[in-house]
């Protein structure tokens, strides 16, 4: 399966935590919607 991701590893919760505490931060303050693919670039 790492063969088809083009970054070569398997995403891990960490990898899911540090968007979702961007998200909850000021920094992502005027976002108010958005699909975001966790995927090493395996759906490109």
């Amino acid at each position: 399966m790492i063969e088809r991701i083009p970054l070569k590893k398997i995403g891990s919760a960490d990898d899911v935590a540090k968007l979702v505490t961007y998200f909850a931060s000021d920094a992502a303050s005027f976002i108010t919607g958005a699909e975001i693919v966790i995927d090493g670039g395996m759906s490109l």
